[in-house]
């Protein structure tokens, strides 16, 4: 801890200015699907024209997958810069593309089905959200393959602590948002 009168170093100011910056993009992210919430519950609410839509099977092997990934992610950071460290971050990039894959596999079943986005409004709510989530899970997928490829070629050191710090922040996050996401749909959708 350090006291007023003292000064940082130039790597911690990067640092906190690094942490800072994923908590407001977090508070951004909380707030965004916030605001999605509050239009379901309101436009849920207006009227006798409002349908849940069935939530695929294969979302709940989606949730097994980004939950997991995020549990890998923590095994590897857990473990230090290493061989582990790389096999559990590699695995939890593969289980978040798994996320993915399971994500695009429930919006074809629901299009077959004549689940489309302006078929009801329970519909255009599933896919907003779903796609809304979708796109972050992606950065962070980007930002997961970065730390990996650095990782894989033996470029991770401990400079890169803030980096893997904050992705595991980020991924955490995004499972934690799909397990309400998920349980919302299930219950209240």
């Amino acid at each position: 801890m350090h006291s007023p009168t003292q000064t940082w170093s130039q790597s911690e100011k990067q640092n906190r200015a690094s942490m800072t910056g994923m908590y407001v993009l977090l508070a951004a992210i909380t707030m965004l699907f916030a605001a999605f919430s509050s239009a379901l519950v309101v436009r849920r609410g207006l009227g006798d024209d409002w349908s849940g839509i069935p939530v695929p099977d294969v979302l709940w092997f989606s949730t097994a997958a980004i939950v997991a990934s995020s549990v890998a992610l923590e095994i590897a950071r857990r473990s230090g810069i290493g061989k582990t460290f790389t096999m559990c971050w590699s695995l939890g990039t593969l289980l978040g593309l798994g996320f993915l894959a399971g994500q695009y596999s429930a919006w074809t079943q629901l299009q077959a089905a004549g689940m489309y986005l302006a078929a009801t409004p329970g519909n255009s709510f599933f896919y907003v959200f779903t796609v809304a989530h979708a796109l972050h899970v992606l950065g962070g997928i980007g930002w997961l393959c970065y730390i990996e490829v650095r990782a894989l070629a033996s470029k991770l050191g401990s400079q890169n602590t803030v980096a893997i710090e904050a992705a595991r922040l980020y991924w955490h996050f995004l499972a934690g948002l799909w397990v309400y996401l998920i349980l919302l749909f299930k219950y209240w959708g």
